[in-house]
């Protein structure tokens, strides 16, 4: 019997157990996460409105409740938890799925100004993480700018647009969709640093901000044009292509005169936090043109946009975990094809898969093969894996170290609680959005 711990819940994580039972019946799998609830960024990550995909947990929930595969929420693996080298003693392998936990700065002057936030950190607020904190991120706001034209940016453009009839089916934590309802912001910038034909949006995400009820969508026909491939799409791949049409759309559409605006702007740096009263107030972005490679140049002149709200959003970045070798330049774990490398050697038993095995790149399907290929290194490594002698079953020993792991009747608990949250409040599933009610709820007794 191959005993494998994977370490993340998350889709690179649940694909990468699913692909292990699937591959080899002689395989057992312990899904270890940090949280007391399974499925990472889906539950985390993927706007609170967009049930469709959402709707994966679904799939993910077949693999954690297969008979072969368990999960283990709320331990930490790392400093104050279960080390590295301790997984390596309890386990025949380890598949470290941690995913980018942290996002890209900006590296301009004023970022770190109240007021000036990544847009993780507003994603996880309104996504009810245990780790999030009401910040006050629309405290006194008329105006955002929302920095990048990736999907992230276009999801918290669309929260802070959408109203409380539209975000109260959710499963937004209701603190956080009163505040969205009750917000002031009418104005929403967001801002590119280069030209349509080049952003990270996909045309779906894109054409949602077009339906937004009361708002309007502004779009400078002049500012698209600067874009060789705005003005003769035709060589563009047929994502951006589709992109570019909706954008010519909007720029020939004139503003119906709703009580909410959304600028999308382009060729535009971010430069500069500007600060009124010791809070951001405006953003000063440089112009920028195309330089005729694929990338842009500054251009010298400036434009200041009002914002007492800025959110970035230009990335994820992975982070190291104390135990596992770590590339600071690619934010990645050495490795061939999932097998981790220290000094450009394998290390035996230690595998990873996901954005921490290849950088925060695709979309969430994009997790499978990734998995896949890990999955089967290690099948093609468990001859000389299983020679080594592993406790018969890793959880007493888990315990006797003071790791009290959340189990899948504990996160069922969590669910049913969410339940009777939502009805108690005339809504549907609500999150609970702090560790306390987390770990009370998984440790509620069963009637």
């Amino acid at each position: 019997m191959l005993r494998v711990a994977v370490v993340g819940s998350g889709p690179s994580g649940c694909y990468t157990a699913q692909s292990l039972v699937q591959l080899d019946s002689d395989v057992r799998v312990d899904v270890l996460d940090r949280l007391p609830c399974p499925y990472g960024l889906v539950r985390y990550g993927v706007a609170p409105d967009h049930e469709k995909i959402k709707s994966l947990q679904n799939n993910l929930r077949a693999v954690l409740e297969h008979d072969r595969v368990r999960f283990l929420g709320g331990v930490q693996v790392g400093p104050g938890g279960v080390t590295v080298a301790r997984l390596r003693e309890l386990y025949h392998a380890v598949v470290y799925c941690m995913g980018a936990a942290t996002d890209r700065r900006l590296g301009i002057p004023g970022e770190d100004l109240p007021g000036s936030w990544s847009a993780t950190q507003f994603v996880s607020w309104y996504s009810a993480h245990p780790d999030a904190v009401d910040a006050g991120f629309l405290r006194d706001a008329r105006s955002a700018v929302v920095v990048g034209v990736g999907n992230v940016a276009v999801d918290v453009t669309r929260m802070l647009a959408r109203g409380l009839a539209e975000l109260t089916p959710t499963d937004m934590p209701q603190a956080a969709l009163n505040t969205l309802a009750d917000s002031r912001v009418t104005e929403i910038h967001m801002v590119g640093r280069r030209g349509p034909s080049q952003a990270r949006f996909t045309t779906k995400e894109l054409r949602e901000l077009g339906t937004l009820p009361e708002t309007d969508l502004v779009v400078d026909p002049a500012e698209l044009a600067l874009d060789p491939g705005y003005t003769d799409p035709s060589a563009l791949p047929a994502p951006q292509r589709r992109n570019v049409e909706v954008l010519r759309g909007w720029a020939e559409t004139p503003p119906a005169g709703a009580p909410r605006r959304i600028h999308l702007r382009f060729f535009l740096r971010p430069a500069e936090l500007l600060a009124e009263q010791g809070h951001v107030a405006a953003a000063r972005f440089e112009r920028t043109a195309p330089d005729g490679h694929g990338g842009v140049t500054g251009t010298g002149r400036h434009e200041v946009i009002e914002g007492q709200l800025v959110l970035r959003s230009v990335g994820y970045r992975g982070v190291p975990l104390e135990g596992l070798p770590f590339d600071p330049v690619t934010g990645t774990v050495p490795n061939l094809s999932g097998r981790v490398l220290r000094e450009g050697l394998v290390t035996p038993g230690e595998y990873v898969a996901g954005w921490i095995k290849r950088g925060p790149t695709g979309v969430i399907g994009t997790n499978r093969p990734c998995a896949k290929e890990t999955a089967t290194s290690l099948l093609e490594d468990a001859p000389s894996l299983t020679a080594k002698t592993v406790p018969d079953d890793p959880l007493p020993a888990l315990r006797g170290e003071g790791t009290d792991p959340v189990e899948w009747t504990g996160w069922q608990s969590i669910e049913r609680a969410e339940l009777a949250l939502g009805a108690s409040l005339g809504r549907g599933v609500v999150k609970l959005p702090d560790w306390r009610s987390l770990l009370e709820a998984a440790r509620a007794e069963v009637v």
